[in-house]
């Protein structure tokens, strides 16, 4: 019989997310890297996690950060907002390790990679004056290329890092329980200034206001 090569749903990573994953981190380790502290986090599922309130308050923006380990990479995804898009998160999480970073939002996809606390890829996927050239920028046009015209996001580029890294972070694993919590952008290591976003491009924008 002919094994299945149908390929592990990806939905969560096509809407407003952002996700890292880094090397040899426990998941408690990555919150409080983010800046988070893991002792307020919950065992949470998606459907729990989701009526935590997040997006854009009076106090500023919130996050809801949810994080775990596979093999050697602990992971956490993001949603409602960017803050693991920004270089300061970014730097310490890579500290003594290296990370991954996808960015999706309606206005604004990014690819990164952090190796001990220095960007050595940081582009907007299928952007042709970005000038810019590494391992990974053909390997993620390509993904997103063979993806064409299916509303597929950013999918394709998290299954691209998921089969380098060797683990996988498919729909019903993200809806199991996972350390979890809310987290806002004023308690971060340090917003971004000015007009650039981790040294080249536009500052990532404000995630969408919560209900």
């Amino acid at each position: 019989m002919a094994a299945n090569t149908e390929a592990p749903s990806l939905d969560w990573a096509k809407g407003w997310t952002c996700v890292t994953f880094t090397r040899d981190l426990t998941a408690e380790e990555v919150l409080t890297r983010y800046g988070a502290d893991p002792s307020r986090s919950r065992l949470l599922d998606a459907e729990q996690a989701s009526e935590l309130p997040t997006g854009n308050f009076a106090n500023g923006a919130v996050s809801l950060l949810r994080s775990g380990r596979l093999g050697d990479w602990a992971f956490c995804i993001e949603e409602d907002g960017v803050i693991g898009s920004w270089p300061e998160p970014l730097a310490a999480l890579s500290r003594d390790t290296e990370t991954y970073s996808v960015l999706m939002t309606e206005g604004l996809d990014v690819f990164q990679y952090w190796r001990d606390g220095e960007c050595v890829e940081n582009f907007e996927p299928n952007m042709p004056d970005t000038d810019h050239t590494g391992a990974w920028r053909d390997r993620v046009d390509a993904a997103l290329a063979a993806h064409e015209g299916e509303n597929a996001g950013m999918a394709p580029v998290v299954a691209l890092v998921l089969d380098h890294l060797g683990i996988t972070l498919d729909d019903t694993a993200v809806a199991g329980s996972w350390p979890s919590l809310t987290f806002s952008e004023d308690d971060a290591p340090s917003t971004p200034r000015g007009n650039t976003y981790a040294g080249e491009g536009p500052v990532p924008p404000q995630p969408p206001t919560g209900n």
